[in-house]
């Protein structure tokens, strides 16, 4: 309910001197005013001097409570896929088909392994979820007595694959009728930019591999019955993915991992973000928080395109898998900005580690531009990496070479030593000329010519 408006003293209606008398009386009226205000707990700022502000504290707190309880309730009828308890905390004006959503939800969830399921109030600020304004249509249709977009994460979290929990936004409206709060829609706010996160289990029923990656973990793989085929065929890619990049990185990461087919472009999105086209790529591997001192990370997911299944041979299936892998294995020691050369080509050379194919036909890009122009002599640049079609595949493909370099020439070891030391942020030209000296005992430029002619002697 609105604050009411601060009164304001009218136009005087005559323009008489005041008696004495009377301006004693006024005087005394206006100190009897003041002696009630105080005792009322008002200040002369109209602001309660009392308990008041306490009142509407514990108010918004008993609030919260409520709603918290209504979400816990809502989790697990969710996690126990119970349609009668989803009917039941359901609004009478529920937006249309949110229950059948949640229904279907809740079914499809039934196919995977969580440790953690669960619903829970934010803070409302910027760096948590920020509530939303209801629109003004949906509360008049609605009549209840309040209606509130509370800021709302989903917190879950997969079986054996997720050491931390992963949070999502969930943009909730809920009401309250007497003493009872319900759920009305989970896409109806006014702010196009707080939108409801969705999962596999939002797009279908969910098929679930459950895949032995060593030492006792295990990585799971998730997909839809339409592409089942290529959530087989990666749950079975999967162990020798771990091991490779394990002999590459070394033990010191989780060694097990959680992989999502999507079957749409729609499903892609939502599960990536906007900034990834999985028409024009196969995967992406993605994460939440990073916690560089304790070397964790939250949500890491390898995600495969729905054109992957059919653009992706076994070759380059298994050197996609590994590709991403490897950006997994080093989510927790990479910082952002770092050298895109440094990032792509490392995980690039453990796509193709140990594989008996052709260099050639590793970097085909990469040959043809040798065959017209000779062997590059500089690094690419980060934005060659996000540009389309043969500028990114160079870009790609020449970064490989500098890690299968490093690699044959100086030893494996120094190829993730050298990873180590560049993925720390941003460097400069002279900063990465020191490092690789520092690191591979070697002149900067005389790398550069040795790199050159060891690119001419194998693809030229």
């Amino acid at each position: 309910m609105p604050e009411s408006e601060p009164a304001t003293a009218g136009e005087p209606t005559s323009r008489r001197r005041a008696r004495p008398w009377e301006l004693a009386a006024l005087v005394g009226l206006v100190l009897a005013v003041v002696v009630v205000l105080t005792l009322t707990g008002f200040s002369r700022t109209g602001e309660r001097t009392d308990g008041a502000v306490g009142n509407a504290d514990t108010a918004e707190q008993s609030r919260r409570i409520a709603v918290q309880t209504l979400l816990d309730r809502w989790a697990e009828a969710v996690r126990s896929n119970d349609p009668a308890a989803l009917s039941q905390l359901m609004d009478a004006s529920a937006s249309p088909g949110f229950l059948a959503a949640e229904t279907r939800r809740a079914a499809n969830l039934a196919a995977v392994e969580f440790s953690d399921w669960g619903y829970e109030l934010a803070d409302g600020t910027a760096t948590e979820v920020p509530e939303s304004e209801v629109p003004e249509s949906l509360v008049d249709a609605l009549g209840a007595d309040e209606v509130w977009s509370p800021a709302v994460r989903l917190r879950y979290a997969i079986a054996d694959v997720d050491v931390l929990s992963t949070r999502k936004p969930v943009s909730l409206v809920v009401a309250r009728r007497g003493d009872r709060w319900t759920l009305v829609s989970d896409n109806a706010t006014v702010d196009g930019d707080h939108r409801t996160w969705r999962g596999p289990w939002d797009f279908g029923p969910v098929v679930s591999r459950r895949v032995d990656t060593g030492g006792g973990l295990t990585s799971v793989v998730l997909g839809h019955p339409d592409n089942a085929a290529m959530v087989d065929r990666l749950a079975e890619e999967l162990p020798s993915a771990v091991v490779n990049v394990t002999q590459l990185w070394g033990p010191g990461w989780a060694g097990r991992t959680l992989v999502w087919v999507a079957a749409s472009q729609d499903e892609f999105t939502a599960l990536v973000g906007p900034d990834h086209d999985g028409r024009d790529i196969a995967a992406v591997a993605i994460s939440d928080a990073v916690d560089p001192e304790a070397a964790a990370v939250s949500g890491q997911r390898i995600v495969f395109s729905p054109a992957s299944a059919e653009r992706l041979t076994e070759v380059t299936r298994r050197a996609i898998l590994r590709h991403e892998l490897t950006h997994v294995a080093a989510r927790a020691d990479t910082v952002d900005r770092s050298p895109m050369w440094v990032l792509e080509g490392y995980a690039e050379y453990a796509a193709y580690r140990g594989s008996d194919e052709e260099k050639r036909r590793i970097a085909p890009a990469l040959t043809a531009l040798v065959d017209e122009e000779g062997a590059p002599q500089e690094f690419p640049r980060d934005e060659d990496f996000s540009a389309a079609g043969e500028r990114g595949s160079i870009a790609y493909e020449t970064a490989w070479s500098l890690n299968a370099f490093v690699a044959e020439e100086f030893g494996e070891s120094n190829v993730t030593q050298l990873y180590r030391a560049l993925a720390v942020g941003e460097n400069d030209p002279v900063q990465v000329d020191d490092t690789l000296t520092e690191v591979l005992d070697i002149d900067a430029d005389q790398f550069r010519d040795e790199w050159a002619d060891w690119v001419g002697a194998r693809l030229g």
